[in-house]
């Protein structure tokens, strides 16, 4: 499920990440590995990887999807993590997430 989000313009942001998920609250990851998204040529994939992604949440939000440009290493299901570097673009009422790494919460 991805969160659906009110209009807003303009490109990926910490202010609109803000918006929709807390600093002051933990974030859990929920992935147990990381999904690989590919690019897409004429509606075909060519194969390359070009990005991974991984699920998250956080008390009061659904689950919700960040993307990585590199791979990470995830720590394990139900981990308390830091998003570093979070930011987010709303694009067509949905929100989308990335990131630079996750640093683990001791």
């Amino acid at each position: 499920m991805l969160m659906k989000a009110f209009t807003k313009k303009g490109g990926y942001s910490t202010a609109t990440a803000l918006d929709y998920v807390s600093l002051e609250n933990p974030i859990y990851t929920l992935s147990i590995e990381l999904e690989a998204r590919y690019e897409y040529v004429d509606g075909k994939s060519t194969g390359n990887i070009i990005a991974y992604s991984a699920w998250f949440v956080q008390e009061g939000t659904g689950p919700f999807k960040v993307k990585f440009e590199n791979k990470i290493k995830l720590p394990a299901f139900l981990s308390p993590v830091t998003l570093e570097d979070l930011e987010a673009v709303v694009v067509n009422y949905t929100v989308y997430f990335r990131a630079k790494n996750i640093i683990p919460v001791s």
